[in-house]
């Protein structure tokens, strides 16, 4: 029996007609290195779901091609979601050591005494950024079963957006006393 896996071609001992499915489902797990849940197997374009069932139910002989679809879920989600992580810790980062000493430095300047008060621009400028980093944290999707990658990025945007209300505030209360 052959059983072809994307690019590959195994040749399985055909187990006999009255072995069940999950004879073969196991042997193609082994070879594959999936788990027996996570793939299909498909014959004359049926997929073969029923793993009680003998191969004769489903007219397999020696001489059968079964095909096997599926990939492993748990390798691309884990890369992925460590990449969208990184991503989002990359982000803030650049917050926390770009923007938030100049929004802190521009709260304090709105303080008196200040030798130099701020300007209009420099609270356009500052809530720009701040809304750039929103943006780029909210192109980041993670999926939703990366409850990790979800956390992080909810922690950031709260973080972020803490800043800008606090840069929008204070900015309101100085300029309308």
């Amino acid at each position: 029996m052959l059983l072809k896996w994307q690019k590959q071609r195994f040749t399985v001992p055909f187990p006999g007609p009255a072995a069940p499915l999950a004879a073969l489902r196991h042997h193609a797990a082994e070879l594959s290195h999936l788990p027996p849940a996570a793939f299909k197997l498909i014959h004359a374009g049926a997929v073969m779901k029923d793993d009680a069932a003998p191969l004769s139910a489903y007219k397999l002989t020696e001489n059968s091609t079964v095909f096997l679809i599926g990939d492993d879920p748990t390798t691309p989600a884990s890369a992925s979601e460590h990449h969208s992580v990184s991503r989002i810790q990359a982000e803030l980062s650049s917050v926390r050591s770009q923007l938030t000493p100049h929004v802190h430095a521009f709260l304090a300047a709105l303080r008196p005494p200040s030798d130099m008060p701020p300007t209009p621009q420099d609270h356009t400028r500052l809530g720009e950024l701040l809304l750039q980093s929103l943006l780029r944290l909210d192109a980041i999707a993670p999926e939703r079963d990366w409850p990790t990658a979800r956390a992080e990025r909810k922690a950031a945007v709260r973080e972020v957006q803490e800043l800008l209300d606090n840069l929008d505030s204070a900015w309101a209360a100085y300029s309308n006393p």
